[in-house]
């Protein structure tokens, strides 16, 4: 992403801070996996979101008005020994040259630096509670700015919030930011449609994982978005079943919830389809109405309408339909208002896409829904899920778990479905199921 989008996200967020303040952000740390060795690297995705800077120990400052440069950035030194091992590291001259830093210091001097930094300024700009040992650190800094008042340094008396500033900016998507989810899901719906093509009656969920895999690295996207869930027959009804373990057989239904990863961007599709190619009535029957109602909810994703029509529009279909086939009983009104219908469709209809699969932004204004607006980004994920825990519904439902997601793009007049390319009317999937080499 050009470095511009970077300097204008910044520049955004410093004049929302206004001057005499001062920001502080550390990126995430690098994780244990195991003895000698630790978990693939992924920046906090805040940090990021300023910076573009995608190496551990760093942390961004930003000092609006300040005429030595307002965007400092705290980071590791060049070394080639270490370089030898781990890899290529920026260094301070990078954090210039590269990320657009007014000015860079070693991530060693910043106890030393940064308490120098806050001197004088009314407001610290802080994600606090999010890192617990630099938490600390940042009130140690604070403390050593008080302890010179004798001297006539003022301390920040005021502390904010920093990731409410940052999270609404990120709600609203920029082209740039359009064109890097485009892309991820671009590799994601191939990435299924490679999985529908490999499935038939005994390949194991593991494998179809392994195809999403093989798809994503293939297409440019080094990781999935989040734990792929596989789940055939059964597995199908755990919303959050990520074993991926159990063998696909015939006549059962696979659920595929993936979404690749693409420069900090996240997709997040659902796909359910028949193990051997062809729906069976049941399963046929609960689709068309999970289908239904995911077309119902999109059709309310569009400025003006509130957060929360997409969801009612689909718990309305959902609700007509499990009446219909006899799963529920009563006025239908009464099927809503009640939530009888909630054994059978537990969850909400979407939520927020960005850089975090689950990303952020209020749902809520001033205790109202929040309307949406052009350029946000969501998901729209119905579903029906019938396990074999509901013993008094026939036989021939159980153990059949369906949900339809896609990803849509609230755009001036309307919506874009971003996941289109992938395949969901069940004539599509059923002329598209086991034909893989």
């Amino acid at each position: 992403m050009d470095r511009k989008e970077f300097a204008r996200r910044r520049k955004r967020l410093m004049d929302l801070m206004g001057e005499d303040s001062i920001a502080v952000l550390p990126t995430s740390p690098v994780r244990p996996r195991n003895r000698d060795v630790e978990y693939p690297f992924r920046p906090d995705s805040d940090f990021y979101y300023l910076t573009g800077f995608a190496e551990p120990d760093a942390v961004m400052v930003l000092i609006p008005g300040r005429p030595e440069g307002q965007y400092l950035l705290f980071c590791r030194e060049r070394d080639p020994e270490r370089e030898q091992w781990d890899g290529y590291r920026n260094g301070l001259e990078g954090a210039v040259e590269t990320f657009g830093a007014d000015d860079a210091f070693p991530i060693g001097d910043l106890d030393d630096i940064l308490p120098g930094l806050m001197e004088n300024r009314e407001r610290v700009y802080y994600a606090m509670g999010v890192y617990a040992d630099f938490d600390r650190r940042v009130m140690d800094w604070v403390n050593r700015v008080r302890a010179r008042a004798r001297a006539g340094v003022n301390a920040p008396g005021e502390f904010v919030a920093l990731d409410h500033l940052i999270h609404e900016l990120r709600l609203f998507k920029s082209k740039a930011e359009v064109k890097a989810m485009r892309q991820a899901m671009a590799i994601s719906c191939a990435a299924h449609i490679r999985a529908m093509q490999a499935c038939r009656p005994g390949i194991r969920e593991y494998q179809l994982e392994a195809e999403l895999i093989h798809e994503f690295m293939s297409g440019g996207a080094r990781s999935p978005a989040y734990p792929s869930i596989v789940g055939s027959g059964s597995n199908g009804c755990v919303l959050h079943y990520i074993d991926n373990a159990d063998t696909a057989r015939d006549g059962e239904l696979v659920l595929i919830d993936a979404g690749s990863e693409f420069d900090c961007y996240a997709s997040d599709i659902t796909r359910t389809f028949p193990v051997n190619g062809r729906f069976r009535p049941a399963q046929r029957a609960l689709y068309e109405v999970v289908l239904e109602a995911q077309k119902a909810a999109i059709d309310k994703v569009r400025p003006g309408n509130h957060w929360n029509e997409p969801h009612e529009a689909a718990v309305a279909v959902i609700a007509e339909g499990l009446k219909d086939l006899g799963l529920v009983k009563g006025r239908l009104d009464r099927i809503i208002a009640d939530g009888t219908y909630k054994p059978f469709y537990m969850h909400r209809t979407g939520h927020w896409l960005g850089m975090d699969v689950h990303d952020v932004g209020d749902y809520k204004v001033e205790n109202e829904w929040r309307l949406l607006e052009h350029g946000m980004v969501m998901t729209v994920e119905p579903g029906i899920y019938v396990s074999a825990a509901h013993s008094k519904v026939p036989r021939k439902w159980q153990n059949i778990g369906i949900r339809i997601e896609d990803d849509v793009l609230v755009t001036a007049d309307g919506s874009e479905v971003l996941t289109a390319a992938a395949p969901k009317e069940m004539a599509d999937i059923e002329a598209l199921v086991g034909t893989g080499a």
